[in-house]
């Protein structure tokens, strides 16, 4: 077993709905078990459905430590996850976004939607312009992530991108393989 000196806590980005491929639900969940294996903390959206549940769930069960930073807005609609190690209530998402940011030393992004693009770009723009040091990397399980870097590789190819930018975000289609290249890309 590896353990981490490097990464105490990972904020994961991922879908709340379970979507249509049950193999995306099994690699979430297997994702957070991975990581409290490995004696990394989870930082997540607070949620306890779709993929973000799994990926609790994962960790919890692997006796892990599962931090959740969601708004009230959606602990109003009962979103929220309270059987985990510590649940942060906030007033906006953009407040999430900075407190996640905050307790995290990483950040890993599986399968999702709108809300999970949203948080990737943001986080990789704000270690592109500086505004924080930490790796930012794909999960790619089923080749999910090629659609999106095919379009990054365009803007690359368009010079709106630098190469430097795309080379620096981690990717791997295994936990092993990702965790190793954020570990290599940690500044």
């Amino acid at each position: 077993m590896t353990t981490s000196t490097d990464l105490h806590r990972i904020a994961v980005f991922c879908a709340s709905r379970p979507g249509l491929d049950d193999a995306l639900t099994k690699a979430a969940y297997d994702a957070g078990h991975w990581l409290a294996s490995h004696g990394i903390g989870v930082v997540y959206g607070g949620g306890g459905s779709g993929l973000m549940g799994s990926v609790s769930s994962g960790a919890l069960d692997a006796g892990g430590e599962v931090i959740g930073v969601i708004p009230q807005s959606m602990i109003d609609r009962e979103w929220g996850r309270h059987d985990i190690t510590e649940l942060h209530v906030v007033d906006t998402m953009h407040e999430r976004k900075a407190l996640m940011a905050q307790y995290a030393d990483a950040f890993l992004v599986l399968p999702g939607g709108l809300g999970t693009l949203e948080e990737f770009f943001e986080v990789w723009t704000w270690r592109t312009l500086g505004y924080h040091d930490k790796p930012i990397g794909l999960l790619d399980i089923g080749d999910f992530w090629q659609p999106t870097l095919a379009a990054v590789q365009a803007m690359v190819a368009q010079d709106f991108i630098a190469d430097r930018t795309l080379a620096d975000l981690a990717v791997g289609t295994t936990m092993d393989e990702v965790v190793e290249n954020l570990r290599r890309k940690a500044r």
